[in-house]
């Protein structure tokens, strides 16, 4: 067991990305019961809405688990905080915008802080601020992304040199052979989002698990980059339409309406891939089943084990 599953006090090294609209109770309970760390997303919902969902997964597990605030995107970052200190949620994860103004209200709460980087700069700043974890994900990933669009295999050992805290590494992370690389590159644990999506316990439509599984090697697409608002979606007909859009020069509030929470609902929760878009890495490409989420660890585990006895060098 290393400093990371100590500190949060998990069995196994994995954690689960705060993604909006998709990280439910269900999957969060799933993935804490299995031994990592379950998280939910806030993204943009109320903060009634999001304390019910708090109270549900206090009532099904008493494994530790976190929340997840992406600070430039919630419309109210403080109320969602103080649900988490009200409900003494053990560990809340920063991303999307600067967490320092939040970190020290969280720590005197007794509340782990984990800060999602993407540079070893903000890495930097945000463990002088006090996080207690560093996430640092890479280009790979779902959804948001950073401009800097540095990958995981690069990313990693550039933090993990210049940080004390424990990083976890995101993007790209789907098997035991993703495992092994990043605790090779200096992580201690990983965030999964993509693969934990492609689960029996997720609460996302078929069409989208489905669609996960069929993916290849160019599967995902990047647009926003006019608006230098980067996100990785899942190859699909609305995501091209995306992209047309883009070439024909839609404007910055056009495009924030195309790709609004509204149109990812319509894509991940009622499996319209035609009228709205759903978010995934490039590690889809690796995804060709739907296990639960404790043999996705179990599988995980046991191949990072296999591999590592069978390197040579």
């Amino acid at each position: 067991m290393n400093d990371l599953m100590k500190l949060l006090n998990i069995d196994v090294p994995f954690l689960q990305g705060g993604m909006g609209n998709v990280s439910h109770p269900d999957l969060a309970v799933s993935v804490s019961e299995a031994g990592g760390l379950g998280t939910l997303g806030a993204g943009t919902l109320s903060p009634s809405v999001f304390e019910k969902m708090v109270k549900e997964v206090r009532s099904q597990t008493h494994k530790p688990f976190s929340i997840n605030v992406p600070l430039s995107v919630h419309p109210d970052v403080q109320k969602i905080l103080s649900i988490a200190a009200k409900h003494h949620v053990p560990v809340v994860s920063l991303s999307a915008g600067n967490p320092s103004p939040y970190i020290e209200m969280l720590k005197k709460e007794n509340i782990i802080v984990m800060c999602v980087v993407s540079n070893p700069s903000q890495a930097l700043k945000a463990e002088k601020a006090g996080a207690d974890v560093i996430i640092a994900e890479g280009f790979e990933a779902a959804g948001i992304n950073a401009n800097d669009e540095l990958t995981t295999f690069t990313l990693i050992p550039q933090v993990a040199s210049v940080v004390k805290a424990p990083v976890v590494a995101a993007g790209g992370i789907g098997d035991g052979r993703g495992l092994l690389a990043a605790l090779s590159l200096g992580a201690q644990g990983v965030q999964l989002g993509t693969r934990l999506i492609a689960t029996e316990d997720a609460n996302v439509h078929s069409n989208y698990k489905q669609a996960i599984c069929k993916s290849d090697a160019s599967g995902t697409v990047i647009t926003g980059r006019p608006y230098k608002k980067i996100r990785r979606l899942l190859k699909t007909t609305y995501a091209n339409q995306l992209l047309e859009w883009e070439k024909n020069k839609i404007s910055a509030e056009e495009y924030d309406q195309k790709t609004d929470e509204s149109c990812h609902i319509k894509g991940a929760i009622e499996g319209k891939l035609t009228e709205g878009h759903v978010n995934a890495g490039q590690v889809s490409s690796l995804i060709e089943d739907l296990p639960t989420v404790s043999e996705l660890f179990q599988r995980m585990m046991n191949e990072a084990r296999t591999v590592s006895n069978h390197l040579s060098f």
